[in-house]
């Protein structure tokens, strides 16, 4: 199983150096997010960076941008990486999407489908001049008259879909490369919610598992003292739990009642970031990494033989850039000691 990372930094020049760092310690892929900052323009942050590992966006927004500017910026990225680079696309909630960023939401695993479809075909005739005709209730695509001048690197950059939900699930299996969660999800959850879905798509299209990447997503805070490895942590499952699309989620683990605290919380104005006093330390033991380098160290096991690699992050939520930096220096230290790699 593959360790990989997600940096954290409170400047572009921090995220780069933490990026380095991580790379050294061993990490074999970068992951960047997409909410505080642009997810393309961190990518390019992280490949200037680094030289080694592979750089993804983990996840960048489907439906904010056009399939045709997705397809430019990632061949763009891979060009800047020598080869490096990995699409990552979420669909984001509906929300977020319309009253955001003003972008069409309709049915996300059609629009998904079509959008990825539309991304591939660009990548396929870009610099051939070949007109594009691609129907779609969410996404049509016709071009004609353009040419790429440029040469692309990899008309076959991979693709990963987020997805936790059964419909996405399985579209991920039938047309992504790799599949990622979002920073909450148990090995129990991975095993019996996911993967089975997953599978299913992967038959569906007539392929094998070995095709489809596990990405599995997990908010980790290492440090000797118990209670502030779980104080660092609550208030990223806070956000989460604030939000009713994951209802299933936090019911599957027997935590419906602590994410409607956590709602109520919200509620009642209490910003998403700073719901930590509302979280249940069950809710933090089930869903997150937390705890001594033995303890984490013993909690990724569990996902051994259930995810081709783990994306460690940091807390973030709810706590101070200091404390961060501080769970940062650890994960990076522990990817070390896992990798074989240098702190």
């Amino acid at each position: 199983m593959r360790i990989t990372y997600a940096p954290w930094g409170e400047t572009l020049d921090e995220l780069g150096d933490v990026a380095r760092r991580a790379e050294r310690a061993g990490a074999e892929v970068l992951w960047v997010p997409e909410l505080h900052r642009s997810a393309t323009v961190s990518a390019a942050a992280l490949i200037q960076a680094t030289s080694s590992a592979r750089i993804g966006t983990a996840i960048a927004l489907a439906f904010t941008r056009s399939p045709m500017v997705t397809a430019l910026e990632a061949l763009d990225l891979d060009e800047l990486s020598g080869g490096r680079f990995v699409l990552g696309l979420g669909t984001g909630v509906q929300r977020l999407n319309e009253d955001w960023h003003h972008a069409r939401w309709g049915k996300p695993v059609g629009h998904l489908r079509e959008t990825v479809r539309n991304i591939r075909l660009f990548w396929e005739k870009a610099t051939t001049g070949e007109p594009i005709e691609a129907e779609g209730e969410w996404e049509p695509m016709r071009i004609r008259g353009y040419e790429r001048p440029y040469p692309v690197l990899r008309q076959d950059i991979p693709v990963y879909l987020a997805a936790m939900g059964p419909a996405m699930t399985r579209l991920a299996g039938r047309i992504g490369d790799g599949w990622i969660s979002h920073e909450l999800c148990s090995p129990s959850y991975l095993e019996k919610r996911i993967l089975p879905e997953l599978q299913a798509g992967i038959e569906a299209a007539g392929r094998e598992r070995g095709d489809v990447d596990v990405v599995v997503s997990a908010c980790c805070s290492v440090a000797d003292d118990a209670a502030t490895a779980t104080r660092r942590v609550a208030g990223t499952v806070g956000f989460y739990a604030s939000v009713r699309t994951y209802a299933e989620f936090f019911a599957f683990h027997g935590l419906a009642e602590q994410q409607q605290r956590v709602i109520d919380a919200f509620r009642a104005g209490n910003g998403a970031d700073y719901l930590a006093e509302s979280v249940d330390p069950e809710m933090v033991d089930a869903l997150t990494l937390n705890g001594d380098v033995a303890r984490v160290a013993s909690q990724l096991e569990a996902y051994e033989g259930l995810a081709d690699a783990v994306k460690l992050s940091p807390p973030t939520h709810g706590i101070t850039p200091a404390e961060t930096r501080a769970a940062q220096d650890q994960i990076i230290t522990l990817i070390a000691e896992l990798a074989g790699g240098t702190a």
